[in-house]
């Protein structure tokens, strides 16, 4: 579209999985405005500040525009040769004295939303043959992957809450009226569960009265941590009635005997909310039959994460809700189409690979290593140099003032991005790449989305000074080690089509319309296939009946953290979301804080300093962090040593805090 001087051009957004639909104004290759695309017809219009902050992003004044080397302890801009010939000399260096697990790759939210990016750093990760790669997994992402895996025995299990249909909605530890959700993209998510409580009861499970919580029908506000024991009351009961389930299950006298102690009573004081509000609730499970359940970070955070992921699969199992309208659906990928062959199944233990040789206690996750690992690694002397795709390592990673010290042990730290930020700055070489706007895409991610959809943009300007594509950099670092890994004499949407060929839709129709969408069977025939290969969902796998016999709760104030609505993890620190401590007034006024004073909030692993915000919304006994912030960074109150045994997450939610007035 064009008015006068300006063109229009319709794109999608890729600052987070929700893939809204967008128009980005132009006049030339200035980007004057991004809107909300109403005949989008998955966001019909919808857009928040993130995806209108695109034009900022793009003609931030501090961009990276030229490659950058460090030298003599200065990072110079230099040339594309000059700096991946150096890069290059480094690494074939290193693998040949070290071999090639002295080379980490960190796969950061940079990469995460480039499509052919990722696919490329993939590539790469395989060609070198390390084993040390890190991702924003291990940060927040691993309780559903691991429950699906030793549940349904495949982490190829996605679950996802069929709103459309659904007479009850329970959100644990989650808040998508600002996330836009967890392992789900959710465009405009307060209309969504708007529409839902004018049709069904929508229960929101959290500490704090959140933004999404006032939309609910009913809020649940139990001690962080305990939320497990809400569901287990649930399950207890719902076993009690008889529970009859029309598809085979495992080892239900052992989780008839895990759930048994979890009566009102007990799990009221626990949860320490009030006994008829958990009545209630099982109320509304038992007239709805079918319940959705969704969970975010304040559950996936915590340590009694994969024990309450554990307990919701078992009472959407319990109640006929997999597989089923109104329940849950298992999203087959567009690109993927699980329902065309069998996936393979996970032993009842899961899969499990070994860690770090640093930490042999640890152990890998889904091909990935514990993030909370990587400075033990460096200062071993394992890892030698890391290539950081698009990630603030220094804000964004746990222990953060350990990983301080450590990264400057490294022989290389390669990091590629579009804005500098205090990691590039403590990088050897800076390897500035294109950012959403100028580049093709097509939907990376789209098991997240609430549709079995994709869809594609083409670029909508050009590159400013220097930038290349991941892939291309990610190529020529492979050539330099001696790796075919892409033809970079190919333009980017040629490597696109390469990429995308065949799949649902053919990847020229995908152009020309801009999206695709294909029909959800529910139940889905594949579902219902694996699961009778399984021989009935595994309803109480011994890793999480030994995880649900060692949790212990602390009694003080402990910490939750959050996310904000103007920033994404360490990114949009421009729009000028303030590091606001949320805490109660009761706790305020034992601490002597006063509402906007400067506070400091420890653990014993570290302290930060942020600026107090009085809310009685919240329950006595949270201190709410957001995430993200250089000044007031969460992650130092992190530690690299307490983390999730069969995952090695580590542990931000129901950490011990203390409060003093700064």
């Amino acid at each position: 579209m064009v008015t006068g001087d300006t063109r229009v051009v319709r794109s999608f957004c890729r600052v987070c999985t929700s893939v809204c639909g967008i128009l980005v104004e132009l006049d030339g290759e200035r980007v004057l405005a991004v809107h909300g695309d109403g005949e989008h017809p998955f966001s019909k219009g919808y857009t928040c500040p993130k995806g209108r902050a695109l034009p900022q992003i793009h003609h931030h004044p501090d961009r990276l525009e030229r490659p950058m080397l460090r030298v003599d302890g200065h990072l110079t801009e230099t040339n594309w040769e000059t700096c991946l010939d150096d890069l290059g000399a480094r690494l074939r260096a290193i693998i040949a004295e070290h071999g090639p697990a002295a080379v980490a790759i960190n796969f950061g939210t940079g990469v995460g939303m480039d499509a052919v990016g990722y696919r490329t750093a993939e590539a790469l990760h395989r060609a070198i043959g390390t084993p040390a790669k890190f991702s924003p997994l291990t940060i927040d992402g691993t309780a559903k992957v691991l429950v699906a895996e030793l549940m349904g025995g495949s982490s190829g299990l996605t679950g996802r809450p069929d709103y459309t249909n659904a007479d009850l909605v329970v959100l644990l530890g989650s808040n998508p009226v600002v996330s836009h959700g967890h392992t789900v993209g959710m465009p405009n998510p307060r209309g969504l569960f708007r529409d839902i409580a004018k049709r069904a009861q929508l229960w929101v499970v959290d500490p704090r009265r959140t933004e999404t919580a006032r939309l609910a029908t009913r809020h649940l506000a139990p001690r962080p941590g305990t939320d497990y024991a809400v569901l287990g009351f649930l399950v207890r009961e719902i076993l009690r009635d008889g529970a009859d389930t029309d598809v085979p299950v495992q080892d239900l006298d052992i989780l008839a005997a895990a759930v048994e102690p979890f009566t009102a009573e007990h799990a009221a004081a626990l949860a320490d909310v009030e006994q008829t509000d958990l009545e209630d609730l099982l109320a509304a499970v038992r007239k709805a039959g079918h319940l959705a359940i969704d969970s975010g970070t304040g559950i996936t955070m915590s340590a009694s994460a994969n024990v309450t992921q554990w307990f919701s699969w078992a009472l959407l199992i319990l109640t006929g809700s997999m597989n089923t309208p109104g329940g849950m659906w298992f999203h087959p990928g567009f690109g993927y189409q699980l329902e065309l062959f069998e996936l393979p199944i996970a032993p009842p233990e899961g899969k499990s690979r070994p860690g770090p040789r640093s930490r042999p206690e640890t152990r890998a996750f889904m091909r990935e290593w514990p993030c909370a690992t990587l400075a033990d690694e460096i200062e071993a002397g394992n890892i030698r140099a890391l290539i950081n795709l698009g990630g603030n390592l220094l804000t964004g990673f746990p222990a953060a003032d350990t990983l301080r010290a450590a990264l400057p042990k490294l022989e290389v730290l390669a990091t590629a991005d579009i804005l500098p930020n205090e990691t590039t700055a403590a990088s050897t070489h800076v390897l500035p790449t294109k950012g959403q706007l100028e580049r093709p895409d097509v939907t990376l991610w789209d098991f997240m989305s609430t549709r079995i959809s994709s869809q594609h943009t083409p670029a909508i300007t050009g590159p400013v000074g220097e930038r290349r594509s991941m892939w291309w950099v990610l190529a020529e670092i492979g050539r330099q080690l001696g790796h075919d890994i892409a033809d970079t004499t190919m333009g980017d949407e040629q490597m696109l089509a390469k990429l995308n060929a065949g799949g649902r839709t053919g990847y020229d129709e995908l152009v020309a319309t801009g999206w695709t969408e294909a029909e959800r069977e529910l139940p889905a025939p594949w579902v219902t296939r694996h699961v009778e290969r399984l021989g009935g969902w595994r309803l109480a796998p011994q890793v999480l009946v030994d995880q649900l016999r060692g949790l212990r709760h602390s009694i003080g104030p402990v910490l939750v953290p959050r996310r904000q609505l103007r920033r994404l993890n360490t990114q949009l620190e421009f729009l000028g979301e303030l590091p606001e401590i949320i805490v109660s007034p009761t706790d305020a006024t034992a601490a002597g804080i006063a509402d906007n004073q400067t506070v400091v909030v420890r653990t014993e692993h570290g302290e930060l300093t942020g600026i107090a915000k009085l809310d009685p919304s919240v329950r006595s006994g949270v201190v709410s962090v957001p995430h993200g912030h250089v000044g007031a960074n969460v992650n130092v109150l992190t530690s690299k040593d307490d983390l999730d045994p069969p995952t090695g997450m580590t542990r931000y939610s129901g950490v011990p805090v203390s409060l003093h007035p700064a």
